[in-house]
Formats: structure tokens, C-alpha cells, sequence
């Protein structure tokens, strides 16, 4: 295996710990459904990066780019999807009334964190033209899956830190109040990100 690690991790660290649509259904998850929403999400997520090695590992992510009409067709479906993420995460901070904030939250299920995941134009792109420049000479889809592995317990340790400490630490917060503010500035950062995905 000839992977560049050393050269990966400082490419990695400013896409993996920056805020985006795993960081903002993470903290949601967290909030609604504890610490199993938290790993629910987190699982549907790593699912997600595996997915994009495995893709690009066979090829089949440079046939969807370098084809527009398929690739636009993608980061339309990306962005729609995220939009109805973003509402559904803005309606329910806006309707939080009960005082138990987990039995009435919609916890993020892993198949919906592993499709946000997948339809994220830039994901594809950061594996696509980034990750690829890591993963050998031959690259392969072992490469990639191993450059994926090391993607993953990044995200995972930085997202569990964030959790615990912005979510899990706060019992001294108004859980009603906590409900709107993760849910609404949840769903107006994925509307943000989706729509300048779809704009750039």
C-alpha cells in the first residue's frame, strides 16, 4: 500500500471538523434521542464516507461527474433533500413546547444521515479530486476504504467531543428552549450549506 497519510490527514482535518450537514444532524440527533440518536447518526454518516471509497475505488464516481446531466441530476436531489431536512429540523425547533424534548424530536434515522451523506455534491468532490491524490498510484478500492477509515474515526471523535459538550453537558438548560435553538439553527445552517452546494 503506498497511501500518503501524513499528506491526507492535513487535507482531512479542515473538511472533517469544519460545521456541515453531519455536524448539524448530529447535534439534532444527540438532542432528540440521546446518546443512540447520536451513534444512529454517526453510523449513518460513516456509512456514507464508506460508500464514496468504495465508489470512487471502482470507478463509478468519475462516470457520474463527467457526466452533467447525471451529476446535476445528483446535486439537485442533494439539495432538495437537504432543504426538507432543514425544514423538518426548523419546524420542530419552532414547534418545541413539551418538556421532554427526546420523547418528541424526530431522531435523524441512519438510512436518512447516510443518504445526506451520499447526495452531498461535495462530498463526492472532496473524494473525487482530494482523497484520490492519497490513495496510491493505483489508488483501489483497499486504498480508498482505508483512507475512509481514518475519515470516519476523524469525524466520529470530533463529533462525539462536540456532542458531549455542547448537548450532553447541558443539563442545567431549558430542554425546551435547547430543542429550539439546536433545531432551528440546525435546519437554517443545512438550508444554507444545501443551497450553496447548489449554487457553486
Amino acid at each position: 500500500m503506498d497511501i500518503n497519510l501524513p499528506g491526507f490527514m492535513p487535507a482531512l482535518l479542515p473538511v472533517a471538523l469544519s460545521p456541515g450537514a453531519s455536524f448539524t444532524l448530529v447535534m439534532s440527533s444527540a438532542l432528540a434521542g440521546g446518546r443512540r440518536g447520536l451513534f444512529r447518526t454517526l453510523a449513518g454518516t460513516a456509512l456514507g464516507i464508506y460508500t464514496h471509497a468504495l465508489l470512487i475505488g471502482l470507478g463509478i464516481t468519475a462516470v457520474i461527474v463527467s457526466s452533467p446531466a447525471m451529476y446535476g441530476a445528483l446535486k439537485i436531489a442533494g439539495t432538495v433533500y437537504l432543504l426538507w431536512l432543514g425544514g423538518v429540523l426548523i419546524r420542530s425547533g419552532l414547534n418545541a413546547k413539551h418538556p421532554h424534548p427526546q420523547s418528541s424530536l424526530p431522531a435523524v434515522t441512519v438510512k436518512e444521515a447516510w443518504l445526506a451523506n451520499i447526495l452531498n455534491p461535495k462530498a463526492i468532490i472532496f473524494y473525487l479530486t482530494v482523497v484520490s491524490q492519497f490513495a496510491g498510484k493505483h489508488g483501489g478500492v483497499g486504498n480508498f476504504l482505508t483512507l475512509a477509515s481514518v475519515h470516519v474515526a476523524v469525524m466520529c471523535l470530533w463529533l462525539i467531543t462536540l456532542s458531549y459538550t455542547l448537548v450532553f453537558s447541558a443539563k442545567n438548560a431549558n430542554p425546551v428552549m435547547l430543542k429550539k435553538y439546536v433545531n432551528i439553527a440546525g435546519g437554517a445552517l443545512l438550508i444554507i450549506f444545501s443551497l450553496h452546494s447548489l449554487l457553486h
